[in-house]
């Protein structure tokens, strides 16, 4: 990039590219996640070009509108509802580093060029964005975004890897087992089984997942054989590949990791008090009825040591950059146990990792600025 288009030069502002939506379930949540991103950042300092992924995959430019980004009356919000034409499209550069234009084309028209982009602060959750894909074409393009970086974001949403990670840096994990898509589709008699003498080991109740899903979609909490079937073909409506855990009885206990100039730092903890109305933190309890967290958590003073400590431990572990929420349970012994990371978290100013860091000091804007401009300083390729 020349030094007149440089993001240092006083001839125009950085200009960052807000990407959002996408085709994974979590489609909605990244909708309402760049609403409040493009709420927040500071258009004085920064030129904004928001970019919405439709359901279906398609990249468009849309209405920089945060008011229609929301969640209202039940209803959740999606990309096509802020896309002026349903056939354009946004394309961004994958050949070469030295262009980072930006074109818009629309059917029978010249496609127009609309600048170039310095970062890119990708807000999708779930596969097709949060998982290392999204990552490794900015990287081909050599355009440098906020957060975890290809190998990071892929240990971060792939929940048995992740745990294989974590388990050979020595960090604490509960008892989970994983049915590969073959087993199932192969001998589903033998992956039942696998299941039961999973849970004759470590007793029911049984929590069946997706591996590689967010925000708690197509989890399910088995009480007994009987639910079984159910779960797992719930839970592979979302991902062919699916993990099952254990109950861990104690607290859920929440912390942020930020990455600062002289390395990731802890926010103060959250706690996920039980939702009465609900078996566990569902994606109903999180999104529709808007359940809360205790900021900051109720923990000794050795407690949150700890648990900020093992947060910054999973962060380096999994070789994340950026930002992570880390997820714990506080178990009846006052051991912590880590039940899983999150390179992309909801970020809306009412969600609990820029809770936690607001308690810590760091206001939802500065928030927003800092990982910019950590995105910006970062270069792509290996480091």
């Amino acid at each position: 990039m020349s030094s007149e288009t440089s993001p240092q030069s006083p001839q125009r502002k950085p200009r960052v590219a807000v990407v959002f939506g996408g085709r994974s379930s979590e489609h909605a949540i990244s909708v309402v996640t760049a609403g409040a991103v493009l709420r927040a950042i500071d258009r004085a300092k920064y030129d904004v070009l928001p970019i919405g992924i439709t359901t279906d995959g398609r990249w468009a430019l849309t209405a920089d509108d945060p008011e229609r980004m929301t969640i209202a009356d039940r209803s959740l919000p999606s990309v096509e509802q802020l896309v002026d034409s349903a056939e354009g499209g946004v394309l961004l550069p994958v050949t070469t580093p030295a262009s980072r234009e930006v074109v818009y084309t629309e059917p029978g028209a010249v496609p127009k060029a609309l600048g170039e982009v310095d970062v890119v602060f990708p807000v999708l959750h779930g596969p097709y964005g949060e998982d290392g894909t999204l990552q490794g074409m900015l990287e081909l393009a050599g355009i440098p975004y906020v957060g975890a970086g290809v190998l990071a974001s892929a240990v971060g949403q792939d929940k048995e890897y992740m745990k294989r990670v974590f388990i050979s840096f020595g960090l604490p994990v509960g008892p989970y087992a994983v049915i590969r898509p073959r087993e199932w589709e192969n001998d589903p008699a033998a992956a039942r089984k696998k299941i039961v003498d999973f849970a004759g080991e470590h007793g029911w109740p049984l929590f069946v997942k997706p591996a590689r899903a967010g925000s708690s979609m197509g989890i399910t909490k088995v009480d007994d054989l009987s639910g079984l079937d159910e779960a797992i073909e719930e839970a592979r409506r979302h991902d062919p590949k699916i993990l099952v855990e254990s109950l861990l009885r104690g607290r859920e206990i929440e912390c942020g990791v930020l990455e600062f100039e002289d390395g990731p730092r802890a926010s103060v903890p959250a706690e996920i008090p039980p939702v009465s109305a609900h078996d566990f933190y569902d994606f109903e309890a999180k999104y529709i009825d808007s359940a809360s967290g205790i900021v900051p958590a109720p923990l000794s003073e050795e407690e949150t040591r700890r648990v900020q400590e093992l947060a910054v431990e999973a962060f380096e572990a999994a070789s994340c950059e950026g930002l992570v929420r880390a997820d714990f349970f506080l178990t009846e012994d006052g051991e912590f146990v880590i039940n899983e990371i999150n390179t992309m978290p909801g970020f809306t100013p009412i969600s609990m990792y820029p809770r936690m860091w607001q308690e810590t000091g760091v206001e939802y804007p500065e928030l927003v600025d800092r990982l910019v401009q950590a995105a910006l300083r970062r270069s792509t390729g290996l480091r």
